[in-house]
Order: C-alpha cells, then sequence, then structure tokens
C-alpha cells in the first residue's frame, strides 16, 4: 500500500537563531594572541625577569605555566567551546557557580574601563612622534633648561646642576604635559580634565567600536594587523638593538643569572602572577572567543600554540627592551639599573628617552608606540568581547542587529564617561588603584572556584570526556596531555592558585600602595578593596540565589544546582543537525513482508 504519509508530530520549538563563528581557525588564534600578548608582556615581564634573577626567573616561570597557566587556559577555551556560550550563560553546567560568571563581567568592565585609558596615552605619544626633534628629547626648544649636552663618549643628559638624582626631559614632558599630575596634591584632588587626552581616549573609544561593530565578523578581520605587526616591530628592535653601542650590557643585565633567587618565594609568586595575568585567565575573554569556534575544534593543540607562543614572545621581547635601554646607559654612563623601569614609567619615560638619543628618532617612535597601540586594542577587544557576548546570551532580543549597535554605542560611550576620571591632572592615582585592586586578590578567588566548581561539582572526569567528544579523532598524545591536566585540575592548579592569593593578601596588607612617593590615603586603599570584595561576593550571592530556586532539603537543593541544566549539551546537538536531512520516501511491501 502507498505510505500515507508521516504520522503527526508533537510541536518542536523554533530553534534559537545558530551562532555565529570564525570565519576560520587562523582568526581565532589570532584573536587570542593578541588577548594574550598585550602591554604586560613588554613593560612587566622584563622588568621581573631583571629583578628575580635574570635568566633564572624562566625557570619558575615555564614550571608555573605547565602546571598552572596550560590547565588554566585549557579550562578556559574548553568550557566555552563546549557550552558554545558566553561567561554567564555558560554555567548552565553547574546553576550554584552562575556569580562566577557574574564576576568575570565585573572584572571585564573595570579592566576596559582603564586599560583604554593606556591606549590614549599611546595616541598622545603617536601624534607627538610626527615631531623633529621629539618633545621630551633634550633637543627640543623647551628642555633646553633641563639638560644640557656634553661631549663624553658621546651625549650624556645630565641636570645642570650635576646632582646624581635628576629629572630628565622625558619624565617631565610626562609627567607635566601629559598627564598634568604636577598640578594634583592625590586621590582627593582630580582636578580639571585634560582634554588633548580625553580626545585621544574619545579616538581610542571610536577605534574600539568600529572594530567591534560586526562582532567577530569584523575584529576577526582586524586581528590579521594587530596581532601580527608587534612581532614585526619586536624584530627590527632586536636587530637594530644588536647594532648599538653598549646593547650588550643591557642584554647581559637582563639575563644575569642569580641562582640564589630560587629560594625566594617572591620569585615564585611573581611568575604565577605574569603567567596568571599575562595569559588572561579569568576575565572571560577566552571563555567568550572560544565559544564561537566549531564544535570539534582541537583546544588542547590551540592551547599550547597559544600560550607557549604567549611566553616566548614575552622572552623575546626583553631583548628589544633592553638592548635600548643598555644604549641609553652607555650614553648616560650609567647603570643599566638605574634607567630599567617597569609598567608605564618603562613604555612612557624610560623607553621613549631611549629612543629620543637614536638616529631618526621620530621614524623609532612612531613605530614603538604604534606597536603598544596594537597590543593594547587587541586585548581590550577580548575584554569587549567579553562583555557583549555576556549581555548578548542573556538577553537573545539585542541580537538584532540595530539593538546590538545601539548596545555597543551604549556601552563605550559609558566606558568613554566614566574613564574621563582618569584623565584628570589626578587621573593617574585613580588609574593606579583601579589598575591594582581590579585584577588583585578578587580575580584569583574567581579563577580558584571556577577550578574548583568544574573540578568537583561539575565532576573532572566529566569534563574530560566532554574534550575528548569535541576532539573526535584525538591523537595519542592529546589523551596522554588530558591524563596530566586531570591531575593539576584537581590538586596542583588549586594549590598553587592558594599559593598566589596568600601572597596577594600578605603584599597588600605589607606594601602600602604607592604611586611615587605619593601614599594612597586609607580610604583610597579601602575603595580598591571593595572593588575586590565586589567582585568576590557575586559567588555566594549567586549560589545563595540557585539554591533558593531549588525545593526539597539543603542537601537536595545543593545537589539539584550543581546538576547540569537539559539545555547544557545543545552545541552537539546544534552543530550535528544539519548533518540529517528530512525527505518524504515510500515504501514497497511484497506479499511476504
Amino acid at each position: 500500500q502507498p505510505w500515507p504519509g508521516p504520522l503527526p508530530q508533537p510541536e518542536i520549538p523554533a530553534p534559537s537563531p545558530r551562532r555565529e563563528s570564525w570565519a576560520s581557525k587562523y582568526e581565532f588564534l589570532l584573536s587570542c594572541l593578541g588577548y594574550c600578548v598585550g602591554l604586560g608582556n613588554v613593560w612587566r615581564f622584563p622588568y621581573l625577569c631583571y629583578r628575580n634573577g635574570g635568566g633564572v626567573f624562566l625557570i619558575p616561570y615555564f614550571i608555573m605555566l605547565l602546571v598552572m597557566g596550560l590547565p588554566l587556559f585549557l579550562m578556559e577555551l574548553s568550557l566555552g567551546q563546549y557550552g558554545a556560550a558566553g561567561p554567564i550563560a555558560v554555567w548552565k553546567c553547574c546553576p550554584l557557580l552562575k556569580g562566577i560568571g557574574i564576576a568575570m563581567l565585573i572584572v571585564s568592565s573595570l579592566v576596559s574601563l582603564y586599560y583604554n585609558v593606556i591606549i590614549a596615552w599611546a595616541f598622545y605619544y603617536l601624534g607627538s612622534s610626527f615631531q623633529s626633534p621629539l618633545p621630551w628629547s633634550c633637543d627640543a626648544p623647551g628642555n633646553a633648561d633641563l639638560c644640557q649636552v656634553m661631549t663624553c663618549r658621546g651625549c650624556v643628559l645630565q641636570n645642570v646642576s650635576g646632582s646624581a638624582s635628576r629629572v630628565s626631559a622625558s619624565e617631565v614632558f610626562w609627567n607635566e604635559q601629559v598627564l598634568g599630575v604636577t598640578h594634583s596634591s592625590g586621590l582627593g584632588d582630580p582636578g580639571p580634565v585634560q582634554w588633548p587626552l580625553a580626545l585621544c581616549l574619545l579616538a581610542a573609544w571610536i577605534l574600539v567600536f568600529l572594530c567591534m561593530l560586526k562582532g567577530i565578523r569584523s575584529s576577526g578581520k582586524v586581528v590579521y594587523f594587530t596581532a601580527t605587526f608587534p612581532y614585526l616591530v619586536i624584530l627590527i628592535l632586536i636587530i637594530w638593538g644588536a647594532t648599538l653601542d653598549g646593547s650588550l650590557d643591557g642584554i647581559r643585565f637582563y639575563l644575569s643569572s642569580d641562582w640564589s633567587r630560587l629560594q625566594s618565594a617572591q620569585v615564585w609568586s611573581d611568575a604565577a602572577s605574569q603567567i596568571f595575568y599575562s595569559l588572561g585567565i579569568g576575565f572571560g575573554g577566552l571563555l567568550s572567543m572560544a565559544s564561537y569556534n566549531k564544535f570539534d575544534n582541537n583546544v588542547i593543540r590551540d592551547t599550547l600554540v597559544i600560550a607557549i607562543g604567549n611566553c616566548c614572545t614575552s622572552f623575546f621581547a626583553g631583548f628589544a627592551i633592553f638592548s635600548v635601554l643598555g644604549h641609553m646607559a652607555w650614553r648616560k654612563q650609567v647603570p643599566v639599573g638605574s634607567v630599567a623601569g617597569s609598567g608605564p614609567g618603562l613604555a612612557f619615560v624610560a623607553y621613549p628617552e631611549a629612543l629620543s638619543l637614536l638616529p631618526v628618532s621620530p621614524f623609532w617612535s612612531i613605530l614603538f608606540f604604534l606597536m603598544l597601540l596594537t597590543l593594547g586594542v587587541d586585548t581590550l577587544f577580548g575584554n569587549i568581547e567579553s562583555i557583549t557576548t555576556a549581555i548578548l546570551d542573556e538577553f537573545p532580543a539585542l541580537h538584532n542587529w540595530r539593538r546590538k549597535t545601539a548596545f555597543l554605542g551604549a556601552l563605550c560611550t559609558s566606558f568613554y564617561l566614566l574613564g574621563l576620571l582618569l584623565v584628570t591632572q589626578g587621573g593617574i592615582f585613580w588609574f593606579t588603584l583601579v589598575d591594582t585592586y581590579s585584577t588583585g586578590f578578587g580575580l584569583v578567588i574567581v579563577t580558584l572556584f571556577m577550578c574548583l566548581g568544574i573540578a568537583f561539582c561539575y565532576g573532572v572526569n566529566q569534563f574530560c570526556q566532554d574534550i575528548m567528544d569535541m576532539i573526535c579523532w584525538c591523537p595519542p598524545w592529546c589523551s596522554h596531555m588530558l591524563g596530566y591536566f586531570k591531575v593539576c585540575w584537581a590538586f596542583f592548579t588549586p594549590c598553587l592558585l592558594l599559593f598566589t592569593l596568600i601572597y596577594t593578601f600578605l603584599d597588600m596588607y605589607n606594601v602600602p600602595l604607592r604611586y611615587g612617593t605619593y601614599e594612597y590615603p586609607p580610604w583610597g586603599t579601602s575603595l580598591g578593596v571593595c572593588m575586590g570584595v565586589l567582585t568576590c561576593l557575586q559567588i555566594p550571592l549567586w549560589a545563595a540565589v540557585a539554591l533558593c530556586r531549588e525545593s526539597g532539603t539543603l542537601s537536595d537543593r545543593f545537589q539539584k544546582a550543581t546538576q547540569p541544566l537539559r539545555s547544557w549539551r545543545m552545541a552537539t546537538a546544534r552543530d550535528t543537525a544539519g548533518d540529517v536531512i528530512d525527505v518524504p520516501f515510500t515504501i514497497t511491501l511484497t506479499g511476504s513482508d
């Protein structure tokens, strides 16, 4: 008999719109590499290296990479890729831990608030570099009173009075012309806005808005330039720096080995914190970018490529930095240690001064600050992606292109208006406060709970099985590495995070927060601690909400709140649904049938 047709099927709700994905795996790799390789690779790692025993520092650094960095990096990538969701929605795997996603959102927002101020500084210096002589060099007309040129193995810059504790022209340019900090007495006296910096900050946010306008479809194309250009500049600076007089003194200072430093807990703490922050763990950026991957992407391979590439970048950037600083020390006839620094002091004071001593100094200055600009923009892409992905996953109605554009515009405008406080005359004091506490103990606690939650609430065996499900054709080396990561997630990584957290608290208690000679008042420090506490409070707060939504005894509620929701494994179904095709068919039955 002819087939009468299919039986009536129960009504199935319309599927959610298909999640967009990266145009190619290279866009994802470059986006993650650009996100991880940030300003800390240039201005923090070389400083930590020479402060903690030179080349010996690489031993604790790579041990921390293997035991803490790689496992956490893989955890965040795998979580995002398997769940195909942002930092908040991904906790469908364990609703009790939804507060971790909210905390990541807060951290990313605080970082985005001040990180673009660094890009604004880079914009200002980049614009000032199109002058000859450079405005922070001793050849500039306005700096004649600050330094005089003497002939002694080249050009030696010194204070007119000849005192050893001089203030360089570069430092005066930074403090007076760029920041205007000399007109502020401290945290409670921000003073007026520095309007040139405010315009640079506006340009920085417009740049971010335009690059993020179409989400990963636009930012994925931009990273082909922004993620690769810094490597070109670092290579050029290394080659050029090797030809300068005194560069070997700088390299020797950078890599000089002091084996006794391995006995210091400070060295191991610095190595752990540098790995933690340079890989961008706990901010939600990695998780968000991985959520746009194809389900069967090999996350273990990506983890090794990105994390090891990031750490090698830090190491080789040190050669570019210290070869030029060695030349500046040779020109000044001072020890290399007296011209080396860390943070903004290195990027906007010491290194620009060194560049001003080179032939064709505007060219080198333009290259360097363009590199800083691309390094900062890439990292900010990841942070903004974390925020937008988290919000869009929670409010699907915003996926409409017009609404999404309006939301992104409102977000960038809000960050710009809030960031104006950081470009006032006393803005550097607020910048240092937010920088110190937004990514301090709060971020370590969030990551510790993420690691413990996946290992013991969701289940480390189930998590490893999820990774195996994604890597359909798993090579033997992948399965061996997964066994190693399982041990790290269950024991070694939480222990190291706990060690880092304890040392962070001790450092915060024993060393008062300072900017230069200015010591922060108690109310300022308390405000900073509140930022960290606000982040941490999200975890118990949302855990309590999850427990209240369940029924039964407290034990029953806890058990239900740690069970994955039914929508958790929809990523697999969504990616394979396209392979199923419904077609009409006819079956002819014979008498024997």
